[in-house]
């Protein structure tokens, strides 16, 4: 058992871009995606898996997808958590359409340390001080209970269905939660790390 999985979450409509696949853009001479599988596997996450389909055949990591597809984030997440047979202590939780994905890994991981015994999970807030769910490092257990409870394995329930019964300390990281969603916001990234 490892102390640290992840769960990356790639599977979306992406309806703010004309339902282009947001995980294969490119924002700093890497794909979202791989912003993202790079920042979990240095920070020790195995096994790595991402609710999506298969995106890039190069990438090492697990693929899963919630039957039937595009049921959510949260049946991504109870997907992926039903393909893992040995579960790490911690998971984290990651949609891939963050071009910092390295520093929001850096600030869950630094911000888990220091919470005390009975926290069941940390998530960064944004500028607004608004909880970014899917920016998160969870305990396992604690997912798969939440998860075990929830109708039709998860499909089109808000992030919060799962969550909302667990000690979760949210921390203020707006430089790292700053995500694409939009055309505008890949170019402001765009801007920002390929300039």
């Amino acid at each position: 058992m490892s102390g640290l999985g992840a769960i990356l979450l790639a599977g979306g409509r992406a309806t703010r871009v004309g339902g282009a696949v947001k995980p294969l853009f490119g924002v700093g001479g890497r794909s979202l995606l791989q912003v993202a599988v790079e920042a979990v596997r240095d920070a020790g996450a195995h096994p790595i898996t991402v609710a999506a389909p298969v995106l890039d055949p190069t990438a090492d990591v697990d693929w899963v997808r919630e039957d039937p597809p595009f049921g959510g984030p949260v049946a991504g997440i109870v997907a992926a958590l039903g393909s893992w047979t040995d579960d790490p202590e911690w998971t984290f939780v990651l949609a891939c359409d963050l071009p910092r994905a390295d520093l929001a890994v850096e600030r869950l991981v630094e911000a888990k340390s220091l919470q005390p015994v009975d926290v069941e999970g940390v998530c960064l807030a944004d500028g607004s001080s608004r909880p970014q769910w899917l920016t998160g490092v969870y305990r396992t257990g604690a997912l798969r209970q939440a998860a075990s409870g929830l109708p039709d394995r998860g499909r089109d329930l808000p992030v919060r269905a799962l969550l909302a019964d667990l000690a979760v300390a949210v921390v203020a990281a707006p430089d790292a939660t700053d995500d694409v969603d939009t055309w505008e916001d890949l170019g402001r990234a765009k801007e920002r790390f390929d300039g």
